[in-house]
């Protein structure tokens, strides 16, 4: 066993902290509260798209904020033309019109399709395709979403699975980049070659090492003045920096 792998491995067993998506504190407990309220987390991934993170994660919050309640009959009783005109008075998102029509979306569907609770999109004991399958249904969540929102349940949130095997790592700048160095991946891999890899390494779970790689590419194997010398993987690393 590789010691990434036996890393993110010990990572998974053993983090029981609640995770922080964003800085905002009551904007994270909302998004992290998936007995309470699974849909705001359900909308937090959704909006994860070309903006930072915590601008995202924060969103849920904020639709909160101008509702004045995030219980899933008042979301959906909340017109469309209401969701874009706070999109875009706030200034919430990127895409301001199209994220608006996925919000709405989303708690219509939780709504219809899941008795408008969220957490049946998880909670019968799926398998990874499964969870991933239903969160390809949203609109506006693609693959790389739908399989981060299966990653972090099962990773961080700790809901179990049948199995993991369908979950793929995030080929995000920091994954592809410490890859690369350790000379798993050639330089400027594609995403086919970043998923792939990913599973070769670990077929079980292949998103297992996804988090422990991003946290090793801001910390330690930054894109310039890399810090090798403490780098937690530095004793199999190839270290191939240009």
């Amino acid at each position: 066993m590789s010691l990434l792998i036996k890393i993110s491995e010990e990572r998974f067993k053993s983090e029981s902290k609640k995770p922080i998506f964003t800085p905002h504190k009551e904007a994270n407990d909302l998004v992290v509260d998936i007995n309470d309220y699974p849909h705001a987390y359900v909308i937090a991934c959704i909006m994860d798209k070309q903006i930072k993170a915590e601008r995202a994660w924060e969103i849920p919050y904020r639709i909160k904020q101008e509702i004045g309640s995030f219980e899933i009959n008042d979301l959906a009783n909340t017109p469309l033309e209401d969701y874009t005109n706070m999109f875009n008075e706030g200034g919430f998102h990127r895409f301001n019109d199209i994220m608006a029509k996925c919000a709405y979306d989303a708690i219509q569907k939780i709504v219809n399709d899941y008795d408008g609770n969220a957490a049946n999109l998880w909670n019968d004991h799926p398998s990874s395709a499964q969870v991933v399958s239903r969160f390809l249904e949203f609109n506006g969540a693609g693959i790389k979403i739908s399989t981060m929102a299966a990653n972090i349940l099962a990773r961080e949130l700790k809901v179990e699975f049948q199995d993991y095997y369908s979950i793929d790592i995030s080929p995000d700048v920091h994954v592809k980049r410490v890859l690369h160095r350790m000379g798993y991946l050639p330089s400027n891999p594609s995403v086919d070659q970043t998923i792939y890899k990913a599973r070769e390494l670990n077929p079980t779970f292949p998103g297992i090492i996804d988090s422990t790689l991003f946290d090793i590419g801001r910390e330690y194997c930054r894109p310039t003045n890399p810090n090798c010398t403490d780098c937690i993987i530095n004793s199999e690393c190839k270290k191939r920096i240009r």
